[in-house]
C-alpha cells in the first residue's frame, strides 16, 4: 500500500473509515505532535487508519510566489516524520489554483468524506480551510452531523507561557537561539538530504564540503554555523556549515555546505543530517577568495571550540 497520496480528488482510500488530522505540520513541533498523537490514539481505539492531511506546497507558499516564506522542513522529512509518529497514511495534497478555489464544504465532501471516509477529524486551535479560509471548526462539526463524523480541536500546547508555533521556531532560528528551537520542536533543529556534487571549490581551497540542496524552498535560517553531521559514521561528526547562496562565488540556489573536520571519505549520494548548534556569523561577500579562506579558517577554529564543549543532542541518523 502506498502510504502517501497527493490527489484531492479520487476514489476511496479508507473503505473502513479513518481518523484524520489536518495541518501544515511544518517542523513537526510539540503542537503538531500533540495533534497527530491524538488522531493516532483515536484511530487505534476505533481500529481504523490514522491519516495526516497536509498540502504541498503549503498554502502560504502558493499565495506568496514572489517572496516565498521560509520553511522549517522539506516534504520528504515531513512525510517521514508523520509516518514515524504513527500515521498510516499521509496526504500531501497538491495545492494549486483548483484546490485554492475549492469551497470548504466541497473539500469536506470530496476529500474528508469521499476519499477518507472520516469518522473523526482533529485540528489545531484556530484552524481554517477552504476557499478564502471560509471553513472552520464550526463548519466541520455541522458537516459532521450530516455526514456521520465528529470534529474537534486539541488544546494549545504552551511552552514558557506561550503557544508553540512554527512562527516562534523560525524567530528562534533567526535569533540563533537553538536551545529554544529545540525545546519547541522536542528535538534539535536539523536538515537532512542526500549529498550532491557542488562546484567543488571548497575542495580546491582545502575545505571540502558535503552539499545538501533545499528543494527550491526558502530556508528558515542563513549564515555560518557550528554543526554536527549525522549519518556519516557511527557517531555524530563535528563540522562547520554554511547555509545560503554563496555571494562570493555568485551562488543563487540556497545550499547547505557542511565541512566535516578531519574527515576523509566519499559521501556523494549518502543521506546525512546536519544538526545546528550555534550561529557563528551572517553570510557575507568577500572581495577575493584569499580573504574568504582566511575567514573560513577562523570559522573552523571557532566551531571546533564550541563543539568540544557541547555534545550532540540526537542519535546519529
Amino acid at each position: 500500500m502506498n502510504r502517501l497520496f497527493r490527489d484531492a480528488i479520487g476514489g476511496p482510500l479508507c473503505p473502513q473509515g479513518s481518523v484524520a488530522c489536518i495541518g501544515a505540520f511544518d517542523g513537526l513541533h510539540l503542537g503538531h505532535r500533540a495533534l497527530v498523537g491524538r488522531a493516532v490514539a483515536r484511530a487505534r481505539a476505533l481500529g481504523v487508519p490514522a491519516v495526516a492531511l497536509s498540502f504541498e506546497p503549503l498554502p502560504r507558499e502558493f499565495f506568496a510566489r514572489e517572496a516565498k516564506p521560509p520553511r522549517l522542513m522539506l516534504p520528504r522529512a515531513r512525510l517521514a516524520g508523520l509516518l514515524g509518529l504513527g500515521c498510516d497514511r499521509v496526504g500531501l495534497l497538491r495545492f494549486d489554483a483548483a484546490l485554492a478555489a475549492m469551497p470548504a464544504a466541497q473539500f469536506i465532501e470530496r476529500v474528508l468524506v469521499g476519499r477518507l471516509g472520516v469518522r473523526e477529524v482533529w485540528v489545531g486551535p484556530g484552524f481554517r480551510f477552504g476557499r478564502g479560509r471560509e471553513g472552520d471548526l464550526a463548519l466541520l462539526q455541522a458537516a459532521g452531523a450530516a455526514h456521520g463524523f465528529t470534529a474537534d480541536e486539541i488544546a494549545p500546547v504552551l511552552l514558557e507561557g506561550e503557544r508553540v508555533s512554527s512562527t516562534r521556531i523560525r524567530a528562534a532560528l533567526v535569533a540563533g537561539d537553538f536551545a529554544l528551537a529545540a525545546r519547541l520542536l522536542g528535538r534539535p533543529y536539523a536538515i537532512g538530504g542526500h549529498v550532491v556534487r557542488g562546484q567543488q571549490l571548497g575542495r580546491t581551497l582545502g575545505y571540502p564540503t558535503a552539499n545538501l540542496r533545499y528543494g527550491g524552498k526558502t530556508p528558515a535560517l542563513r549564515g555560518i554555523y557550528a554543526t554536527w553531521a549525522h549519518g556519516v559514521a557511527a557517531h555524530p561528526w563535528p563540522s562547520v556549515s554554511s547555509f545560503g547562496t554563496r555571494p562570493t562565488v555568485d551562488g543563487v540556489e540556497p545550499l547547505l555546505e557542511a565541512h566535516l573536520f578531519d574527515f576523509d571519505g566519499d559521501l556523494y549520494g549518502r543521506r546525512i543530517e546536519v544538526e545546528f548548534v550555534a550561529h557563528l556569523r551572517d553570510e557575507e561577500k568577500f572581495p577575493d577568495l584569499a580573504t574568504m579562506v582566511a575567514q573560513i579558517r577562523r570559522d573552523d577554529e571557532r566551531a571546533r571550540a564550541i563543539l568540544m564543549d557541547q555534545a550532540p543532542q540526537r542519535a546519529s541518523a
